[in-house]
């Protein structure tokens, strides 16, 4: 498998096998012939990849970067689908009049509901729902940068990483920290919209 970059992350779902690389390339593979690419594709967003997941349903993946945004991909590519793609910017805080951008780590999907969370440098995990393009919820700041998270088998836990990535370099920081976080049912469950009149 020469996917010519650093490969940044993998994501796996069924066959498929999506790669991010350090030039902003994403290649999906079908594990049963890792002998030729699927698909290969530039990233939409515009700055060094964080983190892919794919979707628990195996129609695509989402991706984060250094730069505050998650974009939503779909494997299929006919333009039918391709226009579902959507990116948005998420961990950002305005500070003294200055909106701070954080790098957004990590990426987990609610293995049920399909909604996802998104951690960042800001130490802020958000609960999204990709299908309505809303945030379901936001929990209380943690001691430092989210580093990794996943939930659980059936979705009644979310494992928080907090721990500090280095975005702002050598500095002295809060203990790494593991936190598990009992999630409810209403917690992850999507936002059903009213059809338009």
């Amino acid at each position: 498998m020469d996917n010519g970059g650093k490969v940044f992350a993998i994501s796996l779902v069924s066959y498929r096998l999506v790669v991010a690389t350090a030039a902003r390339q994403f290649y999906i593979y079908d594990i049963r012939n890792m002998s030729e690419v699927l698909q290969s594709r530039e990233s939409s967003l515009k700055f060094m990849t964080r983190c892919v997941k794919c979707m628990p349903n195996k129609e695509g993946y989402a991706c984060s970067s250094i730069e505050g945004r998650v974009a939503v991909e779909f494997f299929d590519p006919s333009p039918e689908v391709q226009q579902r793609k959507y990116a948005f910017k998420c961990h950002r805080k305005m500070i003294d009049g200055i909106d701070t951008v954080y790098p957004v780590n990590a990426l987990a999907f609610h293995p049920t509901h399909g909604t996802f969370a998104s951690g960042g440098a800001d130490g802020v995990v958000n609960i999204w729902d990709g299908v309505n393009k809303k945030r379901l919820r936001q929990y209380p700041q943690y001691p430092t940068s989210i580093a990794s998270l996943d939930f659980n088998k059936d979705g009644q836990y979310l494992a928080i990483a907090s721990s500090y990535t280095f975005e702002e370099g050598e500095k002295d920081h809060p203990p790494d920290s593991v936190f598990i976080r009992h999630i409810s049912e209403n917690e992850c469950k999507p936002r059903h919209l009213a059809p338009p009149p």
